[in-house]
């Protein structure tokens, strides 16, 4: 048992160092559109965190799971005898390891070995952008952003060849992304010529089933003068 929570904690140490290196490494680089710095953060820095860490689990292991307990000699023996020094495993300490082995083979499975992608396979998302009143539309396709935020990643949002549309006074940009991830945040944005960024979240369950139509409108979540408002259908590909 000494062995097996020995090394579990210095898996779990070699893990927490491993990923929390890497995570610094890309919370100070910033945003990552391709992926290039998580990739060499988590395989050519986060190594040297796991080695690190592997240390510091071996170390907190032993000197706060194992207890020494001295203890008293038989009255028989001389007084000069060394005291008897008995070890056994700290409880709280066996406990914490035994369930953030638990914890973390959940979330392992639930994020790896589960299927990551909808039930539905491929997921269109229909979203339409009205501004308001008296407000223009931009000349240039390039300078319409719309940037779809999937779990950790980025969907494409593309716009049609009708992307500028109208809604009685009100001008209108039509655009779509293709969702597949089961994931409980999404989120997206549009940046216009002159116009801060607005974001609106995407309410959505993890792992969702077509809407049958469009969401009610609304503005953005943070508050601004340019008051755009956005809603969204979901439709399954297949």
């Amino acid at each position: 048992m000494r062995f097996i929570l020995g090394l579990l904690s210095a898996l779990l140490g070699a893990l927490a160092g491993w990923s929390g290196l890497a995570a610094l490494v890309i919370m100070l680089a910033g945003p990552d559109r391709d992926g290039g710095i998580a990739m060499g953060a988590f395989f050519n820095i986060g190594p040297f965190g796991g080695v690190a860490g592997l240390i510091a689990g071996i170390w907190l292991f032993v000197r706060f799971g194992i207890v020494r307990n001295a203890t008293p000699q038989p009255a028989t023996e001389t007084s000069d005898a060394a005291p008897h020094r008995a070890t056994r495993l700290s409880a709280p300490f066996a406990v914490t390891v035994l369930l953030t082995v638990a914890i973390l083979g959940y979330w392992g499975w639930y994020e790896l070995i589960r299927s990551p992608y909808l039930s539905h396979g491929y997921m269109t998302l229909a979203i339409e952008f009205r501004l308001p009143a008296g407000m223009t539309l931009p000349d240039k396709e390039e300078d319409v952003q719309i940037v779809v935020e999937e779990a950790r990643g980025y969907a494409n949002a593309l716009l049609p060849a009708n992307w500028r549309a109208h809604e009685g006074d009100r001008k209108a940009i039509i655009a779509s992304a293709s969702l597949s991830y089961k994931t409980r945040h999404r989120a997206v944005s549009l940046t216009l010529p002159g116009v801060p960024t607005q974001s609106w979240p995407i309410d959505l369950p993890s792992d969702p089933d077509p809407t049958p139509g469009f969401s009610p409108s609304r503005v953005a979540s943070e508050p601004s003068q340019a008051k755009i408002e956005m809603h969204f259908r979901l439709s399954a590909d297949r």
